[in-house]
């Protein structure tokens, strides 16, 4: 299955320019495949959502998302910053299919040291989903640094794993890029599962650089196909199926692991 890493320079606070910067950037991925996007892609990761979060389900960059999955008769997956009716702001994943349905995850670990904490609320809720045979679980930036709530789990009265790829989107600062490689890397071979992980590249409106960094590590940790740094750039990759159950037959540790809930 083909990946497309879309790594960019997210204009700061501004929806329409990154919907113009990506319908130049991103080539016509091929059926079938998954198109990530960074953290927050419309508007960088802002602590104004008060002013910039859009409607849940119901915004510019949702109904975009919608459409180019469409399109392109591809999953298209990547967060935003929305509003819930109640009011509420959460840092929401969305993964939305071809065919208009879509799933979503909220933000489990919020950024305190940044203040995120303090304009949107946390969720509470793991997201596994499914895509063309292979399963999904998404996880937002912070969450990479906490790996019992991203830990692979033995599915109940089954021989197999919950997860094979886990899609990380991220606005991940270039001053703490060599935590950032060290732990999608634990994180793959600890839940012996791909790791697809996007990150933004650029200054944001508080001066904090991105080096980017995207990547994609195989479930033996290896490091398969990496963004330039500091580069805009839609990195395509292709996860084999066959290296992933190679990986989980040859050194099966996962039927060791101990089993619990979150």
């Amino acid at each position: 299955m083909k990946t497309y890493l879309v790594q960019f320079d997210i204009v700061w606070e501004n929806p329409e320019k990154n919907i113009e910067k990506l319908n130049r950037l991103i080539p016509f991925p091929e059926k079938g495949s998954v198109v990530v996007l960074p953290e927050m892609w419309s508007t960088g990761f802002t602590m104004m959502p008060e002013k910039l979060a859009e409607k849940a389900f119901d915004g510019p960059g949702f109904r975009w998302m919608k459409e180019k999955a469409k399109e392109w008769e591809s999953l298209v997956a990547g967060s935003l910053a929305v509003m819930e009716p109640d009011g509420k702001y959460k840092n929401r994943f969305y993964a939305v299919y071809p065919d208009g349905k879509f799933v979503f995850y909220d933000k489990k670990h919020l950024f305190s040291l940044a203040g995120e904490n303090r304009h949107y609320h946390s969720g509470d809720s793991h997201l596994l989903f499914n895509h063309e045979g292979w399963y999904f679980s998404a996880q937002i930036c912070y969450d990479i640094r906490f790996p019992v709530w991203c830990r692979n789990r033995k599915k109940p009265g089954l021989d197999s794993l919950m997860y094979d790829v886990m899609l990380v989107v991220a606005n991940w600062p270039e001053s703490r890029s060599y935590p950032w490689r060290q732990l999608l890397i634990a994180r793959a071979i600890e839940n012996q599962s791909y790791v697809v992980a996007v990150n933004r590249v650029g200054p944001d409106g508080n001066g904090i650089s991105h080096s980017g960094n995207s990547m994609v590590i195989s479930p033996f940790g290896e490091v398969l196909a990496e963004c330039k740094n500091g580069k805009e750039e839609v990195l395509i990759s292709e996860l084999d199926k066959t290296l992933l159950e190679k990986c989980r037959s040859a050194f099966p540790f996962w039927k060791d692991a101990d089993n619990f809930h979150l």
